[in-house]
């Protein structure tokens, strides 16, 4: 593919049918909707900063969102509490696993919103005084970063809720550490009920490019966080974004992003773009390995790299 600088002529299709043949990694089978992903899947999707919007082939194709929720609930915990909830939740990588039964020693608290104690306690700080009312504002802020209104798949926010026995474990963690205000089963069934809210690649490169411009959405001129909400939000997901391969993901792509289990990646590159690639099968870290393999794709051609001379 000739390397450009310019997205609105950059080939998305050429570069999802260079990751086609790519069969490395294995899909996630902790729930049966996502053990039934199927592995050829892959889409791409770019949004800019007047709103426009570049798809390949199977961008529409809908999935969970999952972890990739995690920057969005954290950006609206910020948002509701007016930056307080950056006094719960640190903001520090950890090296552990992202669902590690591990908090912050002396604090109790969890050791950033990316992991998922995290994100358990940043889905209990939004505003609502009970799950429903949670849960509401929680699929209302996403569908403003999305510019479009979003459902719950409600089959796999059951089966997120009854099988994610450490989210139960961690929440009861909290709760002992006197982190938690909420009791720890109504913690994890909004969350459960954010990770089970369905997407495209379309829909999750718009939110990531909300995040990009500032908190506003660029295909709905909305205003979805504050713009220090917005730079906080992308500054941890550089950080933690991908757990344990954060630091070689910023080598390689340079890039904030958010991984999840479903397979899809946000990427959020301030004042550029947003951008978003599903293709399920995933790495030992839990990310896609299409998905990683694009992205480094898209941040070479398109000069993305934070710290590159190429940037924009």
């Amino acid at each position: 593919m000739p390397r450009t600088s310019n997205p609105l002529t950059y080939d998305l299709n050429a570069l999802r049918e260079r990751l086609l043949p790519e069969d490395g990694g294995t899909v996630n089978d902790s729930i049966p909707k996502l053990a039934a992903a199927d592995p050829g899947q892959c889409g791409i999707a770019i949004v800019l900063a007047d709103g426009t919007i570049r798809t390949s082939a199977e961008a529409d194709v809908l999935f969970s969102i999952q972890s990739a929720v995690k920057p969005f609930l954290f950006a609206l915990a910020l948002e509701d509490t007016n930056g307080a909830a950056l006094d719960r939740i640190g903001i520090e990588p950890t090296g552990e696993a992202f669902d590690a039964i591990k908090l912050e020693s002396g604090t109790g608290r969890p050791p950033n919103p990316m992991v998922n104690a995290g994100a358990l306690l940043t889905a209990a700080l939004v505003n609502g005084d009970d799950v429903d009312a949670r849960t509401k504002r929680i699929l209302s802020g996403l569908s403003a970063f999305a510019g479009r209104q979003l459902d719950v798949d409600e089959e796999i926010a059951r089966d997120e809720h009854l099988m994610g026995d450490r989210n139960h474990a961690l929440a009861h963690l909290m709760r002992s550490e006197g982190t938690l205000s909420v009791g720890a089963d109504d913690a994890v069934a909004v969350y459960a009920r954010a990770c089970a809210v369905l997407v495209d690649a379309t829909a999750l490169a718009v939110m990531g490019a909300t995040l990009a411009f500032d908190g506003v959405n660029p295909v709905t001129g909305e205003r979805v966080v504050s713009s220090m909400v917005a730079r906080d939000v992308m500054s941890v997901m550089a950080s933690c974004g991908v757990y344990d391969g954060s630091g070689r993901w910023m080598r390689a792509v340079g890039v904030p992003a958010k991984s999840s289990v479903s397979g899809g990646i946000v990427l959020a590159a301030p004042g550029i773009l947003g951008a978003a690639i599903m293709s399920p099968p995933l790495d030992k870290q839990g990310t896609s390995v299409r998905g990683c393999i694009a992205s480094e794709q898209l941040s070479d051609d398109l000069g993305l790299h934070a710290f590159g001379n190429a940037r924009g």
